[in-house]
């Protein structure tokens, strides 16, 4: 196991959940307390302007150092302790982070997105996309930090 490789993705893993964790805690509750027209515009904005390379960087960057964290541990031979936590770290981050991602957060951006500023849907999609986002984005903020836990205990056993 490479140690620099594991405390890089633990660091990444725990810098993103971080961001969603900020976005979940605060940032969504500010925006849920605008007018409807004003909250889902400030969305929109925010998810231009997070599609740019230092959250693309941090999000993507991270799993591909999970991935070549888990692939050094099962190269290394059979899996012990320290490697069952790695995979177990990467496996969250994939899993927990980049598939809901994929899955969910940004399939509902993109309903957003594709909603008429002011137009009499703008309301309850809103409505719907502050609830759900929110609850996803919050299990990407904890899978982020299972898996940045999980990766760190593994260099202490």
């Amino acid at each position: 196991m490479s140690a620099g490789l594991v405390v890089a993705a633990a660091v990444g893993s725990g810098l993103v959940a971080g961001v969603f964790f900020g976005f979940s805690g605060f940032v969504m509750r500010a925006l849920g307390g605008l007018p409807p027209a004003d909250g889902a515009a400030a969305m929109r904005a925010v998810n231009v302007t997070a599609v740019r390379p230092p959250l693309m960087t941090a999000l993507f960057g991270t799993a591909l150092l999970v991935v070549a964290a888990a692939v050094g541990e099962l190269a290394d031979g059979p899996v012990d302790r320290a490697s069952a936590l790695v995979l177990a770290g990467a496996a969250a981050y994939l899993v927990g982070v980049v598939g809901v991602t994929v899955a969910a957060n940004v399939p509902l951006n993109d309903r957003l997105a594709g909603t008429e500023p002011g137009g009499a849907a703008e309301g309850a999609v809103w409505a719907d996309y502050l609830r759900r986002w929110t609850r996803w984005n919050t299990v990407r903020a904890g899978a982020g930090a299972v898996a940045a836990a999980a990766l760190a205990a593994s260099l202490a056993v």
